[in-house]
């Protein structure tokens, strides 16, 4: 049997950090913690990428795998 431990990550102070996926390429910044299902808990991240930071997509919560707080890096599972 194994054991799956999943971890509360608090994306409301994660504004600034850069986000990459399961290979280590960098997605973007974190702009700001997107509200959806609760009005005080967020469910995901508004991420600007591309040239000059103009593009803007959404990071769910469900594809965090970690958030590294002394570099200030979110890795995803995807």
């Amino acid at each position: 049997m194994r054991v799956v431990t999943a971890v509360a990550y608090d994306l409301r102070r994660t504004i600034g950090y850069l986000v990459a996926d399961k290979w280590g390429r960098l997605i973007g910044r974190v702009e700001c913690p997107m509200y959806g299902s609760g009005p005080d808990e967020p469910d995901a991240l508004a991420v600007r990428s591309g040239h000059l930071w103009r593009r803007r997509s959404m990071v769910p919560a469900d594809v965090i795998d970690q958030i590294d707080g002394t570099s200030g890096v979110i890795g995803l599972r995807v």
